[in-house]
């Protein structure tokens, strides 16, 4: 690790920009793997196999946009992620996947229906701790993919990845309301197929 490189991603990429490569191997390091989660669960069941192919090219738009870049605003790893998203979209969209987002203009709250999923443990039970954890994992691994895509992108960058609602609407270029419209249809699916409450979006002081 390089002691006189900057901490800040911005800084980092400025430096990067004016030559120094070893800046772009330290945001390399720091944000390589929660995007390649991204880009793989975002991609689901559609596109597996272009996972690497997505993940690569997103640093390399990052490294063709080193001279030009400016933080206008979003921070580094905001920018980063919306390269990504738009990547996936259009991988997406040349598979014949939907990514149309019809439930934003709903006159009513989406209210989910069908069956919620009954693997979870009555209240007195003591499942295995790691059995049930991993069939749990894999059962949230199997709603996400069946969320529509706009929907899985904003529940992956808010509770996955950690962007606030600010950023997430900036990710995904779109308004705060209809960011969080989004991200709360997202919730109400996921907690229909899960079978469990999760948290609420957007509730507290």
């Amino acid at each position: 690790m390089n002691p006189t490189l900057p901490d800040d991603d911005d800084q980092l990429m400025r430096a990067f920009a004016a030559g120094n490569a070893d800046a772009f191997d330290r945001l390399y390091e720091r944000h390589q793997r929660p995007l390649y989660r991204f880009v793989r669960r975002l991609l689901g069941s559609a596109c597996p196999a272009q996972t690497d192919e997505v993940f690569q090219d997103t640093w390399t738009r990052v490294i063709q946009a080193r001279e030009r870049w400016a933080p206008q605003g979003a921070a580094f790893r905001t920018w980063l992620f919306t390269l990504a998203h738009h990547r996936a979209i259009d991988c997406l969209r040349k598979s014949g996947r939907e990514v149309t987002m019809p439930d934003e203009d709903a006159p009513q709250p989406w209210v989910p229906d069908g069956e919620a999923w009954t693997g979870w443990p009555a209240a007195q039970a003591q499942p295995d701790d790691q059995a049930f954890w991993r069939a749990a994992g894999q059962r949230l691994l199997n709603c996400l993919d069946a969320l529509p895509v706009a929907q899985r992108a904003a529940f992956l960058l808010h509770h996955e990845d950690g962007l606030s609602m600010d950023e997430l609407a900036r990710a995904l270029q779109l308004g705060f309301e209809t960011a969080k419209s989004r991200l709360r249809y997202a919730m109400g699916k996921l907690r229909l197929c899960m079978g469990a409450y999760l948290t609420q979006v957007g509730e507290g002081p």
